[in-house]
């Protein structure tokens, strides 16, 4: 609960989805988140990450830390990069934000500013839209590589996967060489 005469407490919320992302992103959205905080004269009193975890999950640790220190009264704001690091499932954010509205914890982000029903309703349903389309393109992309013979990822038992080198210093991908 906000204390009066006090600054307001934040915690710092950072993801990143997949273990082809890097580190790095986290260090970014602590480092803008911090800097947030600091503008707006909240006092950071902690920080909850998860690395290589979707947004599409509400069972992650740190975002489940976050939710423990908002119950138990130790924070008054959550800040965030944006509402989408929070999570891409609007089921998930609309319950996130009910109950930090109820505990009367604020989420602030640097994309959106301080979040609002609205925010919620239409950035949680196009974060939602966001990872349906991803699910789309992706499936499409690993039929057309299986399409023109070549693995969609993965190692197959009987079969190497070569590895050659092309002018621009990249190497070919999804080539099978019978083992």
């Amino acid at each position: 609960m906000l204390q009066t005469g006090h600054k307001q407490r934040a915690v710092i919320y950072a993801r990143f989805s997949s273990d082809m992302q890097t580190t790095a992103s986290i260090d970014d959205q602590i480092r803008v988140c911090t800097a947030l905080a600091n503008s707006l004269d909240f006092t950071v009193v902690g920080s909850y990450r998860d690395d290589a975890i979707s947004g599409a999950t509400d069972i992650r640790p740190g975002f489940q830390g976050v939710m423990q220190a908002a119950m138990s009264g130790q924070i008054d704001v959550v800040v965030a990069e944006s509402l989408d690091r929070l999570s891409r499932d609007l089921e998930h954010i609309a319950g996130f934000f009910k109950r930090m509205q109820y505990l009367g914890v604020k989420i602030v982000t640097k994309a959106e500013g301080t979040i609002t029903h609205y925010q919620v309703g239409i950035g949680g349903m196009m974060n939602e839209m966001f990872l349906m389309n991803l699910a789309q393109k992706t499936h499409r992309g690993l039929e057309g590589r299986v399409r023109n013979g070549k693995s969609a990822g993965g190692k197959s038992f009987g079969y190497d996967i070569p590895r050659t080198p092309l002018p621009d210093g990249t190497f070919t991908t999804g080539d099978l060489d019978i083992n």
